[in-house]
């Protein structure tokens, strides 16, 4: 048994067998990634798309609830103008005709008293 004079690596082959498998190891990873970067190259468009339709979608949003809001605007100032309008109307009434006006509320008064008692 002269082993005196050799290294571990050369009585038992080791170093061979680590390479072998280093090897393997890095040709695994070598195939791993490039699995991974053609699916990533594949997906890639598929992506791209849904990210554009997204966007597209987001824009249109946007745009309806703009309008909305403008119609909104436009639709609350006619509905403050036609109360400022109905407002002075009843003025103009009550200031020409003060006792018919007072019989009307009266009249007002006594229904809406009617109709809450009967519930």
């Amino acid at each position: 048994m002269e082993i005196v004079g050799k290294s571990m690596t050369e009585t038992t082959g080791t170093d061979e067998a680590g390479g072998t498998v280093g090897r393997t190891v890095d040709q695994a990873t070598s195939s791993a990634h490039k699995a991974i970067d053609k699916a990533s190259d594949a997906a890639r468009p598929a992506v791209d798309r849904v990210a554009a339709g997204a966007h597209q979608a987001v824009d249109k949003l946007a745009g309806a609830a703009t309008q909305a809001a403008d119609t909104l605007d436009v639709k609350g100032r006619q509905l403050r103008d036609a109360q400022s309008r109905l407002a002075e109307n009843c003025r103009v009434h009550v200031r020409a005709r003060p006792i018919a006006s007072l019989g009307i509320a009266v009249a007002a008064g006594f229904l809406l008293g009617v109709l809450l008692r009967q519930r």
